[in-house]
C-alpha cells in the first residue's frame, strides 16, 4: 500500500525518512506487555518493494533470511543496511519492545504498520554499504575452516 501511494503521489501515513522498517507479524500483547511474540517474517517477500522504501528515506530493513542479489545492490548504491534477528525467538523479542503505537492500516491486524520502541534488541549486520554478505562470508568461512 505504501508503494501505492508513492507511486500515485500521495501523502504516506507517515514518514519514511530514518525509519527502520522491520518485517514482524506480532501475535497480540499479553497483560503488562506492549507486545506478545515478535519475531522476523522472511524478509524476501518484501524485496520487490524495498527500492521504493528507500527511495523516501527509510534505509535499514530488519528481518530473516537471505534477500535478492538486486536488494544487496540497492542496499550499497543508498548506504543502507540489512539487518537481520532470529527466526524462532519470537516471545524473546517481544520482551525487548517497551511501545508500540498503530500508524496505518488496522485492517491488516498483525501487519498493519506499527511504530516500535524497543531496548535490547539483538539484531546482527547481514548485508551492508559496501557489499558485504554475512550469509556468504559465514558460509565460506565455514567451508574454510573445515579444509
Amino acid at each position: 500500500r505504501l508503494v501505492e501511494l508513492i507511486k500515485e503521489g500521495k501523502e504516506l501515513p507517515l514518514d519514511l525518512k530514518d525509519a527502520i522498517i522491520y518485517y514482524v507479524g506480532p501475535t497480540p500483547a499479553k497483560p503488562n506487555q506492549a507486545i506478545g511474540s515478535a519475531g522476523p517474517t522472511s524478509s524476501y517477500r518484501m524485496d520487490a518493494y524495498l527500492e521504493e522504501i528507500m527511495k523516501q528515506g527509510s534505509l535499514i530493513s530488519i528481518g530473516k533470511g537471505p534477500r535478492d542479489s538486486f536488494v544487496k545492490d540497492l542496499i550499497k548504491e543508498h548506504g543502507g543496511l540489512y539487518l537481520s534477528t532470529i527466526g524462532g525467538a519470537a516471545a524473546s523479542i517481544g520482551k525487548s519492545v517497551t511501545k508500540r503505537d498503530l500508524v496505518a492500516y488496522p485492517d491488516l491486524g498483525a501487519e498493519a504498520i506499527q511504530k516500535l520502541e524497543v531496548k535490547d534488541f539483538y539484531a546482527i549486520v547481514t548485508y551492508d554499504s559496501h557489499g558485504g554478505d554475512l550469509f556468504e562470508s559465514g558460509i565460506n568461512d565455514y567451508l574454510n575452516s573445515k579444509k
